[in-house]
């Protein structure tokens, strides 16, 4: 029988993570380089990624790269699988992280409702949803031949349940509908994945609660006071999670959901 050591090490293995230069997608990439992963770090910025990749290597010691990818675009995302195998040569971890969120500027985003935009609406869920579809078809017989592979979709609970909008009175804050619309099909699409791509690949989800990134007062009292914790959450809160998931340590788990929200939906 493997030890705890042995079931959470990533030695060896190369992990692709699309967001990899925002905060969840950072907190994700530091817990598999530690275990050992190499990580390809996927976002829109060259820079951005190639600067997360070297601060990866400097901390942990694997080899780390960063991608530049457009996840609007299909061709951009399929390459973006192709190029992580051209440079690696194998492909273990796959973590769909990347995301429309409530502050994305997009025309016709984070407006009320009633100005929502269709335009926003399908790229919101190209890049949440689509992506990863595409990202997945495209590394499945990578991640099949790995012998550990291993999908993780980032969702939210907004995928889970419809918003409080008393949360959000009296504050600027948005909540598109495209965002829930898009984090529930994740979810779906868990459970697709997980029954077609088993027994080689496992395929689950992390749904993440409310993150404090200096939201208005208001709104970040009301939160804690609806979550049993107290708190919202930290980036370094779903690191445990996206071990756990990406390692042998979950090697009998499929089509899970993990959700990482302070109890926040056990009211």
């Amino acid at each position: 029988m493997k030890n705890l050591h042995e079931l959470m090490s990533l030695e060896g293995r190369t992990a692709l993570v699309t967001g990899g230069a925002g905060h969840i997608g950072g907190a994700i990439l530091e817990a598999l380089a530690e275990l050992g992963a190499v990580t390809a770090v996927a976002d829109r910025s060259q820079a951005e990624c190639d600067a997360r990749a070297s601060d990866l290597e400097r901390a942990f010691g694997p080899p780390s790269k960063g991608f530049v990818t457009d996840l609007l675009d299909e061709g951009s995302t399929r390459d973006l699988a192709r190029r992580t195998l051209e440079w690696r040569g194998s492909l273990d971890i796959l973590i769909h992280c990347a995301a429309f969120v409530g502050t994305t500027d997009f025309p016709g985003w984070g407006v009320p409702f009633e100005q929502q935009s269709i335009a926003a609406w399908d790229a919101a869920l190209r890049v949440n949803l689509t992506a990863a579809f595409v990202l997945a078809q495209e590394a499945a017989p990578a991640l099949k031949a790995s012998g550990h592979g291993s999908i993780i979709l980032v969702s939210s609970i907004y995928g889970c349940v419809g918003p409080d909008w008393s949360l959000y009175e009296g504050t600027a804050m948005s909540n598109p509908v495209g965002y829930g619309v898009s984090k529930g099909g994740l979810l779906q699409l868990t459970r697709y994945l997980a029954t077609r791509l088993a027994p080689e690949v496992r395929v689950n989800a992390i749904t993440p609660g409310g993150v404090w990134r200096g939201q208005p007062q208001t709104f970040y009292e009301r939160y804690k006071a609806r979550t049993p914790l107290g708190r919202m959450a930290a980036e370094e809160d779903f690191k445990g999670a996206a071990a756990y998931l990406a390692s042998d340590l979950s090697a009998y788990v499929t089509g899970h959901n993990l959700v990482v929200d302070g109890g926040l939906m056990t009211w």
